[in-house]
Parts: C-alpha cells; sequence; structure tokens
C-alpha cells in the first residue's frame, strides 16, 4: 500500500514539471559554448529591429552592438538587452515586469537590478547631459524610450 501511495504522488509531481522533450517530441536545444553570447542575443531580437540611430548613438541589434560616432560604447550585455526592448517598443511605456522577462528570463531577480542596469544605460549614454534626454522613467510603473531614432535596413 505505501508503495501505490509514492507512485501516485509522483504521478502527481510529473504532471506539473513534464519533460518538455517528451511533451513535443522534439528534444530541448543543447546549449553551445561555442556560440559567442552576441549571436545568441542577436537571434531573439535580430528580425524584431532594424539598426536604430538616435543622438550620436547607432544600435546595431544583430551584431548587439552599441556604437558613439563609429567607436563602441562600453555596455553590459543586460542593459543593451534593455536598451534593445525600449528601443522596440519606443514612444511607448514598457513595465518593468516585461523588461524583467526580457531580460532575466525564467529568473528570480529583485527590481533593484533592473535599476542597476537603466543607471548604467543611462550612464553610457549620458541621459540628461548636454540636452540628450532618451529614457523617461514613469514611477512605479515603468520606463520608456523618448528620443526620435532613425531606423533603416527594415528586415521585414
Amino acid at each position: 500500500m505505501r508503495a501505490s501511495a509514492s507512485t501516485a504522488a509522483f504521478g502527481r509531481l510529473e504532471q506539473f514539471h513534464p519533460e518538455p522533450e517528451l511533451d513535443t517530441g522534439r528534444a530541448a536545444r543543447p546549449f553551445n559554448a561555442a556560440t559567442p553570447l552576441s549571436q545568441k542575443r542577436s537571434e531573439s531580437v535580430g528580425a524584431a529591429l532594424a539598426d536604430v540611430s538616435f543622438g550620436p548613438f547607432r544600435l546595431l541589434p544583430t551584431q548587439f552592438l552599441l556604437l558613439e560616432e563609429d567607436k563602441p560604447v562600453c555596455l553590459g550585455s543586460r542593459a543593451l538587452e534593455i536598451l534593445i526592448a525600449l528601443l522596440e517598443r519606443r514612444g511607448q511605456l514598457v513595465s518593468k515586469q516585461d523588461l524583467m522577462a526580457r531580460v532575466w528570463p525564467n529568473v528570480f531577480v529583485e527590481p533593484a537590478n533592473l535599476t542597476v542596469h537603466i543607471s548604467a544605460l543611462r550612464r553610457a549614454l549620458r541621459d540628461g547631459r548636454d540636452g540628450h534626454r532618451f529614457i523617461v522613467n514613469v514611477p512605479g510603473r515603468g520606463y520608456c524610450f523618448v528620443a526620435s531614432v532613425d531606423v533603416s535596413g527594415r528586415d521585414n
């Protein structure tokens, strides 16, 4: 009786944590350490956003690269992912939850992590200085990319 009770309990647990490769009939995509991070990131954003210029900056999302007057800007991958997300929905409010889900998928992080990376992004863009305003915070709700942009090379 005890063995059947544990088997039944296991069956109930299994329904909440199914193996993805068993449900879909396809194997999970293996992690390839040889693939550069920029290529992994650009696979998800390349088709969604073309090259974008704003102020003295140019974003090349397929290369996961931000340039300032043709010189690379030193910016971490998470801050760059936030910038891409904001540019994809420029002029619209992007909630903190949406940004966190995009930048840290399937991982619980404190909202302070988002604040830290937004701060790094604003610092790299010199947001608020020299008359440039790129990112506006709507307290308690999210962020909005407000600068005018020039989009080139649409993939669609």
